[in-house]
């Protein structure tokens, strides 16, 4: 998330957001944020908002996420949202949500998915 430009903007219990500056680096061609750009943010704030529900020695993983691109992502910076739907001993269910915001106030819904975590034990590094 460093290396985006990201950064958390809000966390909750089972909800996190983190916003991604419009930049250069993370756009594609047509000027607007690259779609692995918008992902990674996506999949970044489900994760973050499992690991507001559990215990400090659990760690998560994705298993799948599904995405879908619903407009071009084109606004100053992106807001993914990350929303715990079932968290499980095991496994927990995440809706992720990224909005292009424009000007601080007009928001457009670009993409949205799920996502499915594992938890593992956290690893000392």
């Amino acid at each position: 998330m460093t290396h985006l430009g990201a950064r958390l903007a809000h966390i909750g219990p089972g909800r996190v957001h983190i916003e991604l500056p419009a930049r250069p680096e993370v756009t594609q061609q047509h000027g607007y944020i690259h779609a692995g750009a918008t992902s990674a943010v996506a999949d970044s704030a489900g994760g973050y908002a499992a690991l507001t529900l559990l215990d400090e020695d659990s760690d998560v993983l994705t298993v799948e996420y599904k995405i879908n691109l619903l407009a071009p992502a084109a606004g100053d910076h992106l807001e993914a949202i990350g929303t715990v739907l079932k968290s499980g001993r095991t496994l927990t269910v995440c809706q992720l949500e990224v909005y292009a915001v424009q000007g601080g106030s007009e928001r457009k819904l670009v993409a949205n998915g799920q996502q499915t975590l594992i938890r593992v034990n956290r690893t000392h590094r």
